[in-house]
């Protein structure tokens, strides 16, 4: 389990073999042993007794900002595995099995937005037309992707100029498939300009630190990217490989909205833009979580749709130390 701390004034200690999470009005105990992942979302004390059980453990601590973008992480000091993995990632990054292994991340998430909006046009009474426009785009976008060879650095504009494209459309889409008051004009960012994008990046936030943690824990350096170009501590292979995954967080929020979960009380203005509030993501974790639960057949295994992030990693990472032998 995931344990999120978002009270104002919280403090986690440790209490034996159990974390011991105070709140103003509330005391909890959980067994080490059923925490994944100690989340902090807001002004919290955590001991560093708490802190050495969870890395013991291999339980990582994550601070995330009010955007929900993780600003920082304890995690232990230990290497996730072999050096050849790291060396050949950088080997990649020079030659075009890099932009053939980032291209694929890229259709693989293309695949799935195309699930997506077929499932979302299976079950509307009305048939939309323009749900079927968009799936074509995006089948069309795949093609001129495949058609794309050679290195990364002669390719990266035109490899992000067609998913750009692909993914104005998509989104295009899924607003249109919303209750009219919470349509929105495209993607917007820290902060965002409408509840659902507020609520989608808090969302990917969530998502960016665990593709991180899935990299780290499969040996392979978040910060040698293939698409997303490497500049001073960007973390440019999970903005790589976080791709594949957009359109799980994409459906969390989605269906929120459409099936009409959502209240204004889950959203605060300020100057510019729209926040998730402590109700909102109280609200949205647990829904998060819910769905990342969930078991799928996945590679001919039942395994949680969270874990899918952890497999593709190590696959990642498996065929990179194959390359060396």
């Amino acid at each position: 389990m995931q344990i999120v701390i978002n009270t104002f004034g919280s403090y986690v200690s440790k209490d034996g073999n159990c974390f011991l999470i105070k709140t103003p009005n509330n005391k909890q105990s959980i067994s080490y042993k059923k925490v994944s992942q100690i989340m902090i979302t807001t002004a919290a004390t955590i001991s560093t007794d708490a802190i050495k059980l969870a890395i013991d453990n291999n339980i990582d601590v994550l601070f995330l900002d009010k955007y929900g973008n993780p600003y920082s992480r304890i995690w232990h000091i230990k290497l996730g595995s072999t050096v050849m993995i790291r060396r050949n990632q950088l080997l990649y990054s020079f030659d075009e099995r890099g932009l053939d292994l980032s291209k694929s991340w890229i259709v693989e998430k293309f695949i799935r937005q195309i699930e997506f909006l077929k499932k979302l046009y299976k079950y509307r009474n009305e048939k939309y037309e323009f749900i079927l426009s968009a799936i074509k785009t995006i089948e069309t976008a795949i093609n001129k992707l495949n058609k794309i060879k050679g290195l990364i650095d002669e390719n990266r504009n035109s490899v992000m100029g067609i998913e750009g494209s692909a993914g104005k459309v998509y989104f295009e889409t899924l607003s249109r498939l919303l209750p009219e008051k919470y349509r929105f004009n495209g993607r917007s960012k820290m902060p965002a300009k409408d509840p659902f994008n507020a609520m989608l990046n808090y969302g990917y936030g969530i998502l960016y630190s665990m593709v991180e943690k899935a990299c780290i824990i499969a040996g392979l350096d978040p910060y040698i990217g293939f698409i997303h170009a490497d500049n001073y501590n960007k973390k440019s292979l999970v903005f790589d490989l976080i791709e594949m995954f957009r359109t799980y967080n994409d459906k969390v929020v989605v269906y929120q909205f459409t099936q009409k979960k959502i209240k204004d009380a889950f959203f605060t203005k300020i100057k510019n833009g729209v926040l998730l509030n402590e109700a909102g993501k109280k609200f949205f974790i647990e829904n998060f979580n819910f769905y990342f639960n969930k078991k799928i057949r996945y590679h001919n295994r039942n395994i949680k749709l969270k874990d899918t992030i952890q497999f593709q990693c190590h696959k990642i990472a498996q065929s990179l130390i194959k390359e060396e032998k």
